[in-house]
């Protein structure tokens, strides 16, 4: 045989081999599962016991207690941080608020050395960082479409590194996307937020429907100031007059069934598309609710008082071994990055620490998981809240104090679930060791600690303030209530430009 004719047999065992190998790796992943489609939803401001599934007789979710009836529902579910910026970057990265360095929302009305706070404040990131690998990053290595629809809170703009489609989303939609202004839950046409961001995610889904997707839908619902539907408001008017125990709130109750309405539209398209058995919905919120609406837990946004963090969690997906079923396992929003990796077969991002833990295990029927303990870090002043820490091992919580010289703050979650009895004297030795890991976790995260004396502090110095919910839209002499009356094809404008919110946090 000459070098010629040998050169191209050669070459054709070559291609021969190539197109073997190229057809039995199609076969295998052929056979491969499709991993799981994830939708995502971050309600803003909603309390522990803001949904039907929580027990609230108040509010009508029917929708989202479908989920939770069929899903798994975690009665000890935690928000990473007391308000929104950190706890949406300690979802998007799986890490804990020192690891990525954005404590609270930066606030132009709270500057560090404000003259009613005692200490000087520790400076928060206002943005997550580029070398952060974000959830929607990993995903999308893996083969997955992203989507963000709603509110980031994690950098400014529009475009750029900081910005939703800098950091993996390969869909973004803002609300001034779809002609919202800032804060509005109505646009000059009279379309509705909540609603405008489910269509966009229904036609998100549609489009990806043949190959894995992650829908992130971080609503504005249910941030105060409240703008309802005239008619949810009317019937939650009318439902309180008949019996009100001075906790509910009309316009509130409208906001979050709203957004049941459309849970309800995305359960039913995922049904048409047949993709129910094969997609995790996840529906939680970034920060405990407002006092109003956290009793009996103690203290709201902003706090570390369970009030403050705990918030509703329900995972809805077939793959759960005991579906219509609950949990009393204390989980975080850091664990769902890892969650998404394991369930989707991807690797943790090289590099990078991620301190939550996958709940698969809590799925297949777990009842605890192999971590001793929860923290959380808040060095920053919002509302009426001041700089603390906290720490959860098994029943026990500690929340430690800045302002006081780290005065400390002992509960047995399981006997006192309120926060009513302070046991840091009863159990000095408790308090003592709880203390430790928790400074201990400070110095390993490289936490910022406030601690120089404020030179600006004035006691008589007053705190800016933002509406409260009995003067929130929906409220009497509020827009809702002129809505109800005139119809939503009045000539206001919506969102106007100028507008401040009563609390951007």
């Amino acid at each position: 045989m000459n070098r010629a004719v040998a050169r191209i047999t050669v070459t054709l065992a070559n291609t021969l081999i190539a197109a073997a190998c190229w057809t039995a790796s199609l076969a295998v992943a052929a056979d491969r599962p499709r991993p799981p489609n994830v939708i995502l939803i971050l309600m803003d401001d909603m309390g522990w016991r803001d949904v039907g599934f929580m027990g609230n007789t108040f509010l009508e979710t029917p929708h989202i207690d479908a989920l939770a009836k069929k899903g798994l529902v975690f009665t000890q579910a935690y928000a990473s941080a007391p308000n929104c910026a950190p706890t949406r970057a300690c979802l998007m990265s799986g890490q804990y608020t020192p690891r990525h360095g954005i404590y609270t929302v930066v606030d132009p009305r709270q500057p560090a050395g404000s003259p009613w706070h005692k200490l000087v404040a520790s400076q928060s990131e206002s943005e997550l960082a580029t070398g952060v690998v974000t959830i929607a990053e990993s995903l999308k290595s893996g083969g997955y479409a992203t989507g963000f629809f709603g509110m980031w809170n994690l950098g400014r703009g529009r475009s750029g590194p900081v910005t939703p489609g800098g950091q993996g989303f390969g869909t973004v939609v803002f609300p001034e996307t779809i002609q919202f202004g800032k804060d509005a839950y109505f646009d000059d046409a009279g379309n509705y937020l909540s609603d405008r961001l489910t269509d966009e995610v229904l036609a998100f889904v549609e489009k990806n429907r043949e190959r894995p997707f992650f829908a992130y839908l971080p609503d504005h619902a249910v941030h105060a100031p409240y703008d309802p539907k005239p008619d949810l408001l009317a019937k939650y008017e009318a439902k309180a007059a008949r019996g009100d125990d001075g906790r509910n709130n009309a316009a509130h109750a409208a906001t979050v069934e709203a957004v049941d309405q459309n849970v309800g539209r995305i359960t039913a398209a995922l049904d048409r598309l047949q993709l129910s058995d094969n997609t995790i919905v996840i529906f939680t919120s970034d920060n405990g609710g407002t006092q109003q609406f956290t009793p009996p837990l103690r203290g709201g946004k902003g706090e570390l008082y369970e009030g403050g963090i705990r918030v509703p969690l329900v995972v809805s997906w077939a793959g759960l071994k005991a579906p219509g079923s609950t949990s009393a396992v204390a989980v975080s929003s850091i664990d769902l990055y890892p969650t998404l990796l394991e369930l989707a077969g991807l690797p943790a991002p090289e590099g990078q620490q991620l301190d939550g833990m996958s709940l698969v295990p809590v799925f297949q029927g777990a009842a605890t998981l192999p971590r001793p303990r929860l923290f959380w870090h808040f060095p920053c002043y919002v509302g009426r809240a001041t700089p603390s820490s906290a720490v959860r091992e098994g029943d026990f919580k500690l929340v430690e104090f800045f302002e006081d010289g780290g005065r400390a703050e002992l509960y047995n979650l399981r006997d006192d679930p309120h926060e009513e009895r302070n046991l840091a004297a009863k159990l000095p030795a408790k308090a003592a060791t709880l203390s430790r890991s928790l400074h201990d976790w400070q110095r390993e995260t490289g936490a910022a600690i406030p601690g120089d004396a404020n030179p600006a502090y004035d006691p008589q110095a007053e705190r800016p303030r933002g509406s409260q919910p009995g003067s929130q839209r929906g409220q009497p002499g509020g827009q809702g209530e002129q809505r109800a009356k005139a119809g939503r094809g009045g000539s206001e404008r919506r969102g106007r430009p100028g507008r401040q919110p009563s609390n951007s946090q």
